[in-house]
């Protein structure tokens, strides 16, 4: 071990990241291929795991170790990665020392009981299966709040674990001009003559085909098949275990191509992520992502700016019509295009357009904050949530497992997660541009199956990075000007406008 005080905290800090990344294999055994009998005993492996990791997070050593880094000459330049592993760890250390181990365990406990619960209600389309389990782990999460303090709200003491430095105040601020151009757009999008049509997107398409597509193209985009692996589950997700092992996970449906497909995308664009940290920095700040609404920025920009474009189908829809020959043998590219960038309102967040995909995000943000703060029982969530929904979309879900039971972050506790996504199209919309500034029309390199130049250009602009820096930092250092929404909402605008034929 190393005998100087930087060093030291690195090592213990690794070791305490190891342990969670064995927390982190259990949980995607569990989403994957764990009987449900197991749930019980999973259970009491994550609190167990979840009392290691925290404290050896929070021993008093790591915040001797952390006092006495701070007169380390490498830790003196504020631009340094030193200095920049120093700054999260001690976040971290001053931030999870103010949580008793007894919540920690108990929260990782509850979680993992919860998410069956959730899959339970989910299959029974039954809110009141999981409605205690969800009281349980918003009652524990608003004890965690409590513990490491807030200035305004009980959701910005859980936002900062997500987006380090945001508010609620902040977001509400930055996403208005978003809503206000989605609300817009979708209106005008309404009263177009143009209709793409949505069932040229449905067929046979058998499981085993739809899986070797999503491979390839996975693997096109810059995934490393060889350190990471693609299976199935209820709700896709991406989960790092360590360098060199990252697995994706999706959901198929033989009738339907465009649900698996842009889930993989978007959780391919995690895993690139996850494959372009660098590897030798694993345990260190230097070595994680730099926030989920980052993190977000790369599913989003993988599955959107890149998986919807022009160029990319120009390269890849002559392989989907020979893979799918029966269903898309006959679609021209044209209307193809216009099928997956189709813009209409959906019951369902992972199926939402680009247009609409936001004001889900907005209508989840608005009822945990009320959850949080005491202003919405999680009894009424389900009358809440339809309620808003029919508002926003002038839809109303026909029942729970379409409403407030289709996402799993609550099962989780994932309180405060929800805004990383709307977060990530900000940052996403702004990184791409970019991008394309820096290496010439992406467009017509995608169409020449191209695509590796853009990872490459993000893994030395992003994911090289690691947390060296806060997340609006680093995008206006890639961007030359901060966060805001014009990026987004002019990228909305183009692409839309020129499919729907809009003035």
């Amino acid at each position: 071990m190393p005998n100087d005080a930087y060093g030291e905290l690195l090592e213990r800090w690794r070791d305490a990241r190891i342990l969670d990344s064995c927390d982190s294999l259990l949980g995607w055994d569990q989403e994957t291929y764990m009987p449900a009998g197991g749930a019980a005993h999973r259970a009491e492996q994550h609190a167990l795991l979840a009392r290691l990791v925290h404290e050896e997070r929070t021993d008093a050593r790591i915040g001797e170790l952390v006092e006495a880094a701070a007169d380390d000459e490498r830790v003196q330049d504020p631009a340094s990665v030193e200095a920049a592993n120093l700054r999260e760890i001690r976040r971290e250390f001053e931030r999870w020392s103010k949580v008793p181990t007894s919540l920690q365990v108990e929260r990782a406990r509850t979680a993992s009981l919860a998410l069956q619960a959730w899959k339970q209600a989910r299959n029974e389309n039954s809110f009141e299966t999981f409605s205690p389990w969800l009281q349980k782990i918003l009652d524990l999460r608003v004890q965690e709040a409590e513990a490491v303090g807030y200035d305004t709200e009980v959701y910005d003491a859980l936002l900062e674990v997500y987006e380090p430095g945001e508010t609620a105040a902040h977001l509400i601020e930055l996403f208005a001009p978003v809503r206000d151009a989605s609300v817009d757009l979708l209106g005008r999008i309404r009263e177009s003559a143009h209709r793409p049509e949505a069932g040229l997107l449905e067929g046979t398409m058998p499981i085993e085909r739809q899986s070797e597509f999503v491979r390839r193209v996975a693997e096109a985009i810059g995934f490393d098949l060889h350190g990471g692996r693609i299976d199935t589950t209820t709700h896709p997700f991406c989960s790092r275990i360590g360098p060199g092992d990252v697995r994706l996970t999706t959901r198929y449906t033989e009738r339907e191509f465009h649900g698996a497909f842009f889930s993989v995308l978007h959780e391919a664009g995690h895993g690139i992520y996850e494959q372009g940290l660098p590897a030798d920095a694993f345990g260190a700040p230097a070595g994680e992502a730099a926030s989920y609404g980052v993190h977000e920025s790369q599913s989003r920009l993988w599955e959107n700016h890149v998986g919807r474009s022009q160029g990319f189908w120009r390269h890849f829809y002559g392989d989907l019509q020979a893979t799918f020959p029966d269903t898309f043998a006959g679609v021209g590219r044209g209307d193809f295009y216009s099928a997956v960038n189709r813009v209409e309102p959906s019951l369902i967040r992972v199926d939402a357009d680009e247009v609409t995909y936001d004001l889900h995000i907005f209508l989840r943000f608005d009822l945990e904050r009320a959850m949080l703060n005491g202003d919405l029982a999680v009894a009424d969530l389900p009358g809440a949530w339809n309620e808003r929904f029919e508002a926003d979309f002038g839809l109303r879900p026909p029942g729970d497992a379409q409403g407030c039971l289709q996402d799993i972050h609550w099962s989780w506790g994932s309180f405060a997660y929800f805004p990383t996504y709307t977060l990530g199209n900000l940052y996403a919309a702004q990184i791409f541009g970019a991008a394309g500034r820096d290496l010439g029309d992406l467009d017509e390199a995608f169409a020449r199956g191209e695509f590796l130049p853009l990872r490459d250009w993000l893994r030395d602009k992003v994911y090289g990075n690691g947390a060296r820096y806060r997340p609006a930092e680093l995008v206006e250092r890639i961007c030359g000007k901060p966060v805001g929404a014009q990026d987004l909402i002019a990228h909305l605008n183009g692409r839309y406008s020129r499919i729907y034929g809009l003035t």
